[in-house]
């Protein structure tokens, strides 16, 4: 059996590594467009940051090392530019040389390149774009020989935001600029204030719902005609998968060029598989043909080609986005779908935000993490989740990861024995204390309300706040009477049993203790998810966006 893999890295070599194992005599040629097979994508802006410091560290595999030790034909910088499935060959250019090749299968892995959009004056300007080792030496070089004062990152996904990150810490001031109403499109916006005010207290510059319009050498130009002085930009505004070789191939594509496949991998051309950032799968959750470009699902499936190009016949079950990032100090962590996507979908739902420390509240070093959860309202099936804090995101993410993958429910959280020890957890567990939280909502013990749902509440109803005299002092919500919740039972008197009463704590424990409290004496109430604490972050986060946009947060006119 005479196989061809277009591409390494991650998907193309994860697939001739498991196919080698599994048959010895297959001949086996991987074609790669640059000069490395395997090297680490998610590691290349700490390179740039310093933080990692061997140029060989980022280098999975060698060519040769990879040939030695899979007995793979390796050849690099060699460009597959055409298939013909109907001949079952491909065309491949290799410097001034243009051969064909023929196989008996064929892999397809080519992954996914930068946008690059043709804005005006882009060209005076250092403008890079961050995908593959070559791309990180030249950023790296280029700060080294010219020490750039500023950088404006065009995009706040997760490259964009990891290479702000390891700018700044490079000395470099950076502007970053987001198309988009928030950060990171995998979470929701409600999560994403946290992020925002926690970018700015970085000392970094944050520009939403703003493109770059265009560029000369000494800045970058918004869509509303401001300049950002930028000594260099970094382009960070998504992928999109690199097919278009396969154009007149036979090979079934979507919308955006990815490529189709079924649950075995196979494209629509018989003996053709694809994988990685350049196939469309399954998602878990919505079941809807997605693009998710992540390393992890391209080695699995990886090992599954691998597989079925040996008959196995091994079925690849689907994605579900998990995804983490570190910023400075704060993690941010995704799993299956969010609140926009299910909306979009039609999809019934319910959310609830919980706040939870990272270990025990009596030893040192703890750190508050939000936990945002998605589920079905008759079943409690965890749809979605959204984790952003310190310490300890990590693991609580992996756990909701799994929730989301074998179909569990709010209960089954509530029922997870989770390792437990002070410097790590509590003994219940920022995890189990979702769960919790779920089956209130599910068995009507706990009602929600949200910090959109603020100015919606009914202006008769009472707006109570449980919290103590000395938090309120701090600052409360507008509207909102203090009884503290120690004294409610005493002072039940002073509300108004006629009335709805919407409650509000600190992070919504305390507010549902009153909830308790007040349903069983007849009051009907509504508990604020995620209490003032997150209110307070809402409120921070817009007051600076207004600034930026030179709006009064209080009229909404131009200052």
């Amino acid at each position: 059996m005479k196989v061809l893999i277009v591409g390494g890295v991650a998907g193309g070599a994860g697939t001739a590594a498991r196919l080698r194992r599994n048959d010895e005599n297959a001949q086996i040629i991987m074609f790669e467009r640059g000069q490395y097979i395997s090297y680490a994508n998610c590691g290349l802006p700490y390179y740039v940051g310093g933080v990692i410091t061997d140029k060989g560290a980022l280098q999975l595999q060698t060519p040769e090392r990879f040939h030695q030790r899979f007995n793979v034909d390796v050849r690099t910088e060699s460009e597959v530019t055409a298939v013909d499935t109907a001949g079952k060959t491909v065309t491949v250019r290799h410097g001034e040389e243009t051969y064909k090749e023929s196989y008996d299968r064929l892999v397809l892995s080519p992954g996914a390149a930068p946008i690059r959009p043709a804005i005006p004056g882009i060209e005076e300007n250092k403008v890079f774009t961050l995908r593959n080792i070559p791309d990180t030496y030249r950023i790296y070089d280029h700060i080294k020989e010219t020490a750039p004062r500023s950088c404006a990152v065009i995009g706040a996904g997760f490259i964009g935001l990891e290479m702000a990150e390891n700018l700044a810490e490079r000395g470099v001031h950076v502007t970053v600029v987001e198309g988009a109403s928030h950060v990171m499109p995998p979470i929701d916006m409600d999560m994403a204030h946290q992020v925002h005010n926690y970018i700015r207290a970085q000392g970094i510059d944050l520009y939403l719902g703003q493109t770059c319009t265009a560029m000369d050498k000494d800045g970058v130009i918004l869509k509303d005609g401001r300049k950002i002085p930028a000594d260099m930009v970094i382009l960070s505004i998504g992928v999109r998968p690199d097919t278009g070789f396969l154009k007149d191939s036979g090979i079934e594509l979507g919308a955006r060029g990815e490529i189709l496949v079924n649950s075995y991998m196979e494209t629509s051309a018989p003996d053709v598989y694809a994988l990685g950032d350049a196939a469309s799968v399954r998602h878990i959750v919505s079941g809807k043909q997605v693009l998710i470009p992540l390393a992890s699902p391209a080695n699995k499936q990886g090992r599954i080609v691998g597989d079925n190009l040996c008959g196995r016949k091994t079925a690849y079950r689907g994605s579900q986005g998990t995804s983490i990032m570190k910023f400075f100090g704060l993690t941010v962590a995704v799993t299956g779908e969010k609140e926009e996507n299910l909306q979009a979908q039609g999809r019934a739902f319910c959310k609830v935000i919980t706040t939870s420390a990272s270990q025990a509240g009596y030893y040192p070093g703890g750190e508050m993490m939000t936990v945002k959860t998605l589920f079905e309202p008759d079943t409690g099936r965890i749809l979605g989740a959204q984790i952003v804090g310190g310490k300890g995101v990590d693991k609580r993410i992996d756990d909701m990861a799994n929730a989301v993958r074998f179909g569990l429910t709010g209960f089954d959280l509530q029922e997870m024995e989770l390792a437990y020890a002070p410097p790590f957890s509590s003994a219940k567990d920022p995890v189990n204390m979702a769960g919790y939280v779920i089956g209130n909502v599910i068995e009507s013990l706990m009602k929600p309300f949200y910090v959109e749902d603020l100015d919606q509440i009914p202006e008769d109803a009472v707006r109570l706040d449980v919290r103590t005299p000395e938090e309120c002092q701090r600052g409360m919500i507008p509207g909102f009477i203090n009884i503290p919740l120690d004294s409610l039972r005493e002072r039940m008197g002073e509300l108004d049993r006629e009335k709805d009463i919407y409650i509000t704590c600190q992070i919504g424990l305390r507010g549902y203790l009153a909830q308790r409290i007040l349903d069983q004496a007849g009051f009907k109430t509504w508990n604020l998810s995620g209490g003032y604490r997150l209110y307070e972050m809402v409120k921070k986060d817009e007051a600076a966006m207004a600034a930026v946009a030179g709006m009064c947060t209080e009229c909404g006119k131009e200052l």
